[in-house]
């Protein structure tokens, strides 16, 4: 881990006067990239979730050690402390009193049972219900009481009933959304009421979302008057912004970015430990990937060191494991499977794949002539399809390439997304591990869209069997115990592909005081963060 800065070890613009180009208590941030609603519970969502630790409603936040700390609960239920009862079915959550909506409307439980129903209709556009589809009732015994029944135990409930970690469904309120029969095309979405330390107030498609401090938030209002986040879908117009001073931040980025940031005047640069994975899905659906040798020989013949050294510069964790290294769920068994591209034509070879004149292998009418989806303005992840490009082909598998905006390339199943549609062979894109490590939600086989994130469409009666099994557990030991088993078969059938492990970057004006990000929610402590 040498190089790494740990989170919170670095005071940041402590300086005594601000640069000109800084603009008073108003911090404008990117990501490089753009969103299509801003209604967490249509979306699950990195940038969205960025956006809605800021604004919107949550029962538990998550601190600088990636711990639940209580924010409209009152109290994190366990079994010891009672909140949580010895068979693990049912959970209390007990409210905090005297917080309203960013319109001044009181909150209680009523929402949170409404938000379970809005979760739960059939005619609202949800991407994964995982865990909500477990709640069998809510008794509300007083207006800050929640007590929630389930059909078996879910360990996962933390985040996923409306934790802030994860892009998790938010709280929504009642008293706007109660009486529409679905929530897909409401007014909310595109300026939605939240309880946060900011609250929107505006959205220029394409442009700018806008967020101005909420000064009725029960922790009182925060430092920043206002929080803009700026759509800038190309990474090297960033830099561009970032040089000239437009823009204030940019999370995430690449080790490919690196130098160009750190060279910029004003400008410092957070280097720690994070928790989004890169990966390469295979659509497990498609006939040629039924077969494991063609899984096997697509992952030898991608050499994932020369795109962490070229691509990413150095920056990036290379391994098979689907946890981070800090997680807790980390399994540092698994052996890294090498580049090897004569292995890989040999796995070909012994499958029967045989090459045709023009180079790409056949077998029984099926070529392997594939079609990889990937996003726009993304140069460096444009380099490294390149070179997978070159690799494939050299083993007798061709690549064809589209690119799609990515308010279309994650959109909902409902609304024709290139993930959630299955619309590739190949997608390169990004997870990041929830704070439970529970994956369920993208290699169980209840989870294919468009009932969930399974993307790849991945199936192991096995893997189905030990998901569900961790899911019942609340003990951290046998969680590690099954979690380490699933990865392992995953692994084994070449269910994904881990190009490698983030290290999260972020590069923001040096008059930023009081950022200290945590791994999974790096927004949720912004109180007395300052420019």
């Amino acid at each position: 881990m040498a190089g790494f800065v740990a989170a919170g070890a670095t005071k940041v613009g402590a300086q005594s006067s601000r640069h000109p180009w800084t603009i008073p208590h108003t911090l404008r941030y990117t990501t490089a990239s753009d969103i299509n609603t801003l209604n967490p519970v249509l979306l699950q969502d990195f940038n969205l979730g960025l956006l809605g630790s800021l604004t919107m409603a949550w029962l538990v936040r998550y601190d600088i050690h990636n711990q639940p700390v209580p924010e409209l609960a009152t109290v994190i239920p366990t079994q010891r402390n009672g909140g949580i009862s010895p068979d693990g079915k049912t959970i209390t959550f007990h409210l905090r009193k005297g917080v309203v909506w960013s319109d001044g409307v009181p909150f209680d439980a009523r929402d949170f049972v409404f938000t379970w129903k809005a979760m739960m209709n059939s005619a609202n556009d949800i991407t994964d219900r995982s865990g909500w589809d477990l709640i069998t009732r809510i008794d509300t015994p007083n207006p800050y009481t929640l007590v929630i029944h389930l059909k078996e135990p879910y360990a996962a409930f933390l985040p996923g009933f409306c934790g802030s970690a994860g892009a998790n469904p938010c709280i929504l309120p009642e008293h706007i959304l109660g009486n529409l029969p679905n929530i897909n095309n409401a007014p909310y979405n595109s300026l939605p009421v939240g309880i946060g330390p900011f609250k929107y107030s505006s959205w220029q498609r394409t442009v700018q979302v806008e967020m101005v401090a909420n000064d009725k938030y029960w922790r009182g209002r925060p430092k920043l008057d206002k929080v803009i986040f700026r759509v800038i879908p190309d990474r090297n117009t960033v830099v561009t912004q970032l040089t000239t001073h437009e823009v204030d931040f940019w999370y995430p980025f690449g080790g490919a970015y690196l130098d160009r940031v750190k060279a910029i005047s004003g400008v410092k640069v957070l280097r720690q430990p994070g928790y989004i994975y890169n990966h390469i899905d295979m659509n497990l659906s498609r006939d040629v990937f039924k077969d494991l040798a063609v899984r096997e020989a697509v992952r030898y013949a991608i050499n994932r060191p020369l795109i962490r050294d070229k691509v990413g510069h150095g920056v990036g964790i290379i391994q098979e494991s689907l946890m981070a290294p800090t997680h807790p769920m980390y399994d540092p068994h698994i052996p890294i499977v090498p580049f090897d591209l004569d292995k890989a034509s040999k796995l070909l070879d012994n499958a029967g794949w045989k090459r045709g004149s023009d180079g790409v292998r056949a077998k029984n009418g099926l070529r392997l002539a594939l079609v990889a989806a990937s996003t726009t303005g993304t140069p460096d992840a444009d380099t490294q399809i390149d070179l997978i490009q070159d690799w494939l082909k050299q083993i007798g598998i061709d690549l064809e390439v589209h690119r799609y905006a990515p308010p279309l390339f994650f959109a909902p199943y409902a609304e024709g997304g290139v993930v959630y549609g299955g619309k590739f062979d190949l997608i390169f894109f990004a997870w990041q591990n929830d704070v439970v490590g529970d994956l369920s939600g993208i290699f169980s086989s209840k989870e294919i869209p468009p009932n969930g994130q399974n993307d790849e469409r991945y199936r192991n009666p096995k893997v189905d069997a030990w998901l569900a099994d961790f899911r019942h557990t609340y003990d951290l030991k046998r969680q590690r115990e099954l979690s380490w088993k699933i990865q392992d078969q995953v692994v084994k059938d070449v269910g994904t592909i881990v190009t490698s492990f983030r290290e999260d970057m972020y590069g923001f004006n040096d008059d930023l005081q009081n950022f200290h990000p945590n791994a999974v929610t790096p927004f949720d402590d912004m109180m007395n963060v300052d420019i």
